[in-house]
């Protein structure tokens, strides 16, 4: 049997790595037509005509939609499901989101028009010949200018394209307390605009049966039953018993595929209209244009201390760029998602946070992977240090003498959230000393005498998983609910299939899920089946994302199992002719305790469907349990990580010579999986630290890094062997104790590469020189600025 904290290895790789991955585009649907959606090359463009006439002649073409079908078909607007307040009370902004451009286009990208052919190549053909009249108009690309007095509309309905003026915290406590503080440090930074690159482009196919009036969608989402929600209840307008979604095999999601996006919209609606199936899948330059855009926040902050660096207070003031249009979470994230992480690990007393969020003439940004919590982990991190520098107190005692005490949990921050557990100096010491810390400073000297620049940088971080519980989230905003569902279900012969509301895109769910029934039931993980992504097979759920996955989708998991067995132990009690209060079970049999009685959960099992000796007054038959699960609080991952650099300063090229990452996620269940999640999110954090950048030109609104021609993603070469280790502090409100792991390398890793390079670039006077992504050429250059 497997138990909690064995190393296995993952049961879904040998699909995966044989080729029997099943994914949408690789569906074989009876009568399938193709998809290809028309984009706008312009930011911000009037569409004067559209003329699809020499189009719909073009062989093979089945069909072509407007904007002008679409709305007179009723199809309603894309939706936010998340309602922010300003700090006047009043909700957020929300311009229209038709699926197919109607009069307008917004950035380059938004969609004109949808061709359906007999293949993708006819379609994509045909495409090319709809003639479509644009009136170009000025673009609003910068988040800070669009506010500006005079600056282009994005949205007619949206004066000065403020989407909300925000805040959190109490403004003129913080003054006063910034008028008392013995040292003040400012910091300008901006977090860098990312584009998600899954290995999986985004890609849907939908079927409509006439007989029954059925519609079926697979997608590559990772929340199907949120996406049978919004698309029947507020787009399309279909009865959500008559539509499915099947999320089949998806190749990597990082926050992108949570989104209700037009084309899976299209794909729906347009198979109604055609009565034939259609698939559509992504090219990856339509991915850069298209998929929901991460971060990009411009940012003023000021820390003050007293004179022993005791943290008094810090204020925030963000602009968050939204892009044209609200995807589906967008509001959320530089909000509640962003501004109550702001007290880090510290026992900062007083915190203000002032957030505009401002819509641009570029693809929308939402949810990537982490959140809201990287960027302000980025930003709480890179302000620590620079007082660190600044009040010339070592970075690691600066951190140590304001951490929270481990006796003072649970801990009330000052922006709203009460973190549950944590002890956050012996993370620090263990990192410290994976990183020979001490022996920085000898390296560094030897570094300069070869003519090279070290640093060594450090990030304490926390964050919030498993978003909860649904009572407080709905009071802030949210517009669903944010418990998981579980159903255990038992074949007759004793085997088990776990039927859960989440959704796995590369979290290895069917090892970690099987894991936990095999250590909590006694059964063999090659008898257990992990069912996920189907919404006529599995119990309505909220699918996954923030880590949520085993903290709150597990905890369901075993609130079902608890359930099976108080009913085997009243079948094993009757079968034993013992008292229920009696029946134990452990290792997978039911025993009367103090005797050699025992019933194995498989004979109980099979008794529950072959009742012919069977407490029958007392139970109905069969052995399937659901339990759905609401947690209490958020868990609170929290960790450290070193980073250390050598940077040459003739070409600016960063080498990171040595990282650490020392984590508390509570229990692990399955400590192999864990290191791959930390490695996979420190890779994309370097990716954001050193690589990678979405740059728009500022006047066109032409995106300028829409290929891997000019958006570097991390390779192995960019990475060294990272260094691992780990604390275990249980999260005290969920039943496995865990907390979650899959986006801490992400949060944290920004910070600690650029604030080695910050410490690197110190020698030189260019540490104020620099912003993320720290490329060789904007070292180059900040090295050789004068």
């Amino acid at each position: 049997m497997a138990k909690i904290g064995d190393r296995i290895k993952r049961t879904e790789d040998r699909r995966f790595l044989t080729g029997a991955g099943r994914y949408v585009d690789d569906l074989q649907l009876a009568r399938c037509t193709h998809a290809y959606f028309l984009r706008s090359p312009h930011a911000h463009a009037r569409i004067k005509s559209i003329d699809v006439a020499a189009a719909k002649a073009a062989p093979g073409v089945v069909e072509i939609f407007t904007g002008k079908d679409v709305a007179d078909s009723k199809v309603g607007s894309l939706i936010c499901g998340w309602v922010v307040k300003d700090k006047h009370g009043q909700p957020h902004k929300a311009p229209a989101h038709p699926a197919i451009a109607l009069d307008t286009v917004r950035y380059v990208g938004d969609t004109v028009a949808m061709v359906i052919a007999e293949t993708y190549a006819q379609a994509k053909d045909a495409a090319e010949q709809i003639a479509v009249d644009y009136e170009v108009l000025p673009a609003s690309i910068d988040p800070v200018k669009t506010l500006d007095a005079g600056a282009s509309q994005v949205h007619a309905d949206v004066p000065g394209n403020l989407c909300y003026d925000w805040e959190l915290g109490e403004k003129a406590k913080v003054d006063a307390a910034f008028a008392t503080a013995a040292h003040v440090t400012k910091l300008d930074l901006v977090n860098n605009r990312l584009i998600p690159n899954a290995m999986e482009p985004r890609a849907a196919a939908a079927e409509y049966d006439r007989g029954t009036g059925n519609y079926t969608l697979y997608t590559t989402s990772q929340n199907p039953h949120v996406a049978r929600l919004v698309l029947s209840a507020f787009v399309l307008g279909i009865p959500e018993h008559k539509l499915r979604v099947v999320a089949p095999d998806v190749g990597g999601g990082f926050g992108s595929k949570i989104f209700i996006y037009a084309d899976e919209t299209l794909v729906v609606w347009a198979a109604g209209k055609i009565q034939r199936a259609i698939k559509w899948t992504a090219e990856r330059g339509e991915s850069f244009m298209t998929d929901a855009h991460g971060r990009d926040h411009v940012t003023h902050a000021e820390l003050a201390m007293d004179k022993d660096g005791k943290f008094l207070a810090f204020k925030v003031d963000t602009i968050a760029n939204l892009g044209a249009y609200l995807s589906t979470f967008a509001t959320a994230v530089p909000t509640y998602l962003y501004a109550t992480l702001l007290a880090g690990q510290y026992t900062t007393p007083l915190i203000y946070c002032n957030v505009r969020a401002a819509f641009t003439n570029t693809a929308p940004v939402d949810a990537y992977r982490g959140a809201g919590r990287p960027e302000a982990t980025y930003l709480v991190e890179s302000i620590v240090s620079k007082a660190a520098s600044e009040m010339k107190i070592d970075a690691a005692e600066l951190r140590r003498r304001n951490f929270i005490a481990p006796d003072a949990f649970p801990y009330q921050t000052p922006v709203a959230l009460t973190y549950d557990s944590g002890n956050y100096a012996p993370i620090l010491d263990q990192a410290m000393q994976l990183a020979d810390y001490a022996g920085a400073a000898g390296r560094k000297a030897t570094a300069k005498a070869s003519g090279k620049l070290r640093g060594v940088g450090i990030c304490s971080y926390i964050e919030a998983c498993g978003i909860a519980p649904s009572a407080v989230v709905g009071s802030l905003g949210a517009g669903v609910g944010l418990w998981e569902s579980a159903e255990l279900r038992f074949n007759p012969t004793g085997n088990l299939q776990i039927l859960t509301g989440s959704h796995s895109h590369g979290q290895s769910h069917e090892t970690t899920f099987a894991q936990i029934v095999s250590d909590k039931l006694g059964i063999p993980m090659d008898q257990i089946e992990v069912v996920h992504g189907d919404t006529s097979q599995v119990p309505f759920g909220m699918g996954t994302y923030g880590s949520r996955s085993l903290p709150v989708g597990g905890s369901a998991i075993m609130k079902a199992a608890d359930k099976i067995i108080a009913k085997g132990k009243t079948i094993a009690a009757h079968l034993m002719e013992a008292s229920e209060a009696d029946i134990v079970f452990e290792d997978g049999t039911f025993k009367v305790a103090g005797t050699d009685k025992a019933v194995p959960l498989g004979q109980a099992v099979f008794a529950a469907y072959v009742p012919h000796n069977y407490p029958s007054d007392k139970l109905e038959p069969g052995m399937d349990e659901n339990a759905f699960y609401d947690p209490s609080n958020f868990t609170y991952p929290s960790g450290t990580q070193i980073c250390e650099v050598e940077i040459d300063p003739d070409t600016g090229v960063v080498d990171i010579v040595n990282f650490v990452a020392v984590d508390d996620f509570g229990n692990i269940v399955n400590p192999m999986i864990v290191e791959g999640q930390v490695h996979g999110g420190i890779a994309q954090g370097v990716g954001q630290a050193l690589l990678e950048n979405a740059v728009y030109d500022k006047e066109s609104g032409q995106l300028l890094s829409g290929s891997y021609m000019d958006y570097c993603m991390p390779r192995a070469d960019n990475l060294p062997s990272f260094k691992l280790g780990y604390q275990v502090t249980p999260c005290p409100h969920n039943p496995l104790g865990v907390k979650g792991c899959g986006e801490a390398g992400a949060i944290a890793a920004p910070a600690a590469v650029m604030n080695a390079v910050r410490d690197a670039l110190a020698q030189v006077g260019a540490q104020d020189r620099i912003e993320m992504p720290a490329t060789p050429r904007a070292v180059w250059e900040a090295i050789h600025a004068q």
